[in-house]
């Protein structure tokens, strides 16, 4: 049900369509997703109105997205692992071989090429280590909690104490990549490449692009569904 109470992240959490209307609006609904519309539209030019009547169009459309807010935990931590963190797997090892190319053929022409190549770098060894954090440590002991609920066993604590302690850590280094990728965005214009731009960069910045868009996407499945739900199934035992 849509109400004007709910956060960003809540509402994106029950259904993903909304995402795209946020995406429009330019308004972060992965690491500022704790906000409600209203706040979110305080500092732009944008009605809130306006988002709420798209939101609701969107609502009363039928859906074919995965219902992320409906499955188990345990089910939600691999997929975040199987698919978001291959990805910046895969596709971080090719942007930075790319990005480093264009500097050299393109620097002199389009010197902003040089930060982003940084800003890109930095994220990428940045998510390796953050995710490798999350595979090695919260989502273990998410898999244990829901193990132990459903069998009845004990669960053992953790050495960090509770789970909103990694949790914490999680979403600020999350905070940190959104805006990073607010500044490679910028500095792309908003991944628009310019009028002499060979296919190598036509490739990377749509690969930039991308890879921002999975990374929303991530984050939010882990800000707005998992880490809430991982904090509340805690309190139950």
């Amino acid at each position: 049900m849509l109400t004007k109470e709910k956060t960003i992240g809540e509402l994106v959490a029950e259904d993903f369509r909304a995402a795209q209307i946020f995406r429009k609006y330019k308004i972060d609904f992965c690491c500022k997703g704790n906000r409600t519309v209203e706040e979110a539209c305080e500092n732009k030019k944008y009605r809130a109105e306006d988002i709420y009547n798209e939101l609701a169009n969107v609502a009363n459309l039928k859906s074919g997205d995965i219902d992320f807010n409906s499955w188990p935990l345990d089910l939600l931590a691999d997929y975040v692992e199987k698919t978001h963190h291959r990805y910046v797997e895969e596709n971080s090892t090719v942007l930075i071989q790319y990005l480093n190319k264009l500097c050299k053929v393109h620097g002199d022409r389009h010197p902003e090429l040089f930060e982003i190549a940084k800003l890109f770098t930095e994220s990428a060894h940045e998510l390796a280590a953050h995710m490798k954090k999350e595979e090695l440590i919260l989502f273990p002991f998410i898999k244990k909690m829901v193990n132990a609920k459903q069998t009845g066993e004990p669960l053992a604590s953790p050495n960090f104490g509770t789970v909103e302690s990694p949790v914490a850590m999680m979403k600020h280094e999350h905070t940190v990549e959104g805006e990073r990728f607010v500044k490679i965005a910028d500095l792309t214009n908003n991944y628009q490449f310019p009028a002499d731009a060979c296919g190598t960069y036509q490739v990377t910045y749509k690969m930039l692009e991308d890879f921002e868009k999975d990374l929303h996407t991530h984050i939010h499945l882990e800000n707005n569904i998992l880490f809430p739900k991982a904090i509340a199934l805690e309190k139950t035992f």
